[in-house]
């Protein structure tokens, strides 16, 4: 039968067969393309990295197949599947996840304006960048013509701003681009696969990049606004302030250690969440409500600090974002000693400067 791999966001055709226990077989020889491990005789491996056979001995069946859970497994990438419905996805592992961003590099991606137009984060290398993450189901959106003013007076000075919308539908993103007339690269992260990258949580979320590409500023909540002040306590005057004397004067109010030590922190239970929702939103979009529904849960109970997998998939649910269903589970976090808000430590300085 024909089986979609969801690979880490990037989704692959292959020929697989189910076992009578429900397990997904694939071929040995479709593994590379669809997971980028080759069966050598000393074993799999992926570049210089190398798992030997006798370890890997559980994971081959008679007829030159794999198991496909027991795979992704052996190299320790999050598993979830719909046997049924011919779907599994495999996402990142916590260790590579947590790699990349400890690295300090800014993780490159590519992603389409509403026009269609491809953009990649490499491409502004020489600038200083705000990376900044938003969605329609957050008062954050009222934020993206401040933003954009931000990147108008500023651009002269070697920044952009480069919004990402993680919206899953980009209709639902789209009026409120338009609204901002924004000019900077406004981009729409549709499958979560941005958001996995950097460890968004919730929006907004900022990230400053700096001009060889690497973290100023990790993960912090910044509003451009005080719109909503009285919910976040948040000085957006303040976090202006800052953005304008890092553009002007390379003071991002950190260390080199202080952004190592605020990098995100990644968890199995994190990755396997972020891996069934992957999952959940192949299925809607697949015309598989129930089931889209159950690993959205799913993923809810994993790791119910990420709003932006249950707030993010409430629009899909019928559910208000903004409204009942959102303030209770807002409480349940806040009663749980979960931050809704992850603002960095304050700013250095003051206002205006």
């Amino acid at each position: 039968m024909k089986f979609t791999i969801l690979d880490d966001h990037r989704e692959v055709a292959v020929d697989a067969q189910l076992s009578d226990d429900g397990s997904v077989l694939m071929p040995i020889s479709e593994v590379p393309a669809a997971l980028g491990w080759e069966r050598k005789p000393q074993g799999w491996c992926r570049g210089d990295i190398c798992i030997p056979a006798r370890v890997a001995e559980g994971v081959e069946r008679d007829g030159g197949l794999v198991d496909l859970a027991a795979f992704a497994a052996l190299v320790d990438r999050p598993y979830a599947a719909v046997p049924d419905r011919g779907v599994a996805a495999v996402g990142a592992s916590a260790a590579e996840r947590a790699s990349a961003l400890a690295e300090g590099e800014a993780p490159d991606f590519e992603l389409r304006d509403l026009e269609g137009t491809a953009h990649r984060l490499s491409d502004l290398h020489g600038r200083k960048v705000a990376l900044v993450f938003w969605a329609s189901w957050c008062g954050c959106r009222y934020d993206l013509p401040e933003w954009e003013r931000q990147h108008s007076a500023l651009s002269p000075e070697g920044f952009s701003v480069v919004s990402v919308a993680i919206d899953r539908r980009p209709g639902d993103a789209a009026p409120w681009i338009r609204e901002a007339a924004a000019t900077h690269p406004a981009l729409i992260d549709a499958d979560g696969t941005v958001a996995d990258r950097y460890q968004v949580l919730n929006v907004p979320t900022v990230v400053w990049i700096d001009e060889r590409g690497r973290i100023a500023r990790p993960n912090d909540t910044q509003f451009a606004t005080d719109l909503f002040r009285s919910l976040s306590g948040l000085d957006s005057a303040r976090a202006m302030a800052a953005l304008r004397r890092w553009v002007r004067t390379d003071d991002s109010g950190l260390t080199a250690d202080d952004v190592a030590a605020h990098a995100p922190q990644v968890t199995a239970a994190h990755q396997q969440a972020r891996t069934e929702a992957a999952l959940a939103l192949w299925l809607h979009r697949a015309g598989h409500p129930v089931e889209a529904a159950e690993h959205f849960a799913e993923a809810e109970r994993l790791a119910p600090e990420d709003v932006t997998i249950w707030r993010g998939s409430m629009p899909l649910l019928g559910t208000d974002p903004m409204g009942d269903e959102y303030f209770k589970r807002r409480e349940a976090l806040t009663d749980a000693g979960i931050p809704i808000y992850r603002p960095l430590p304050d700013w250095q300085g003051t206002p205006g400067e």
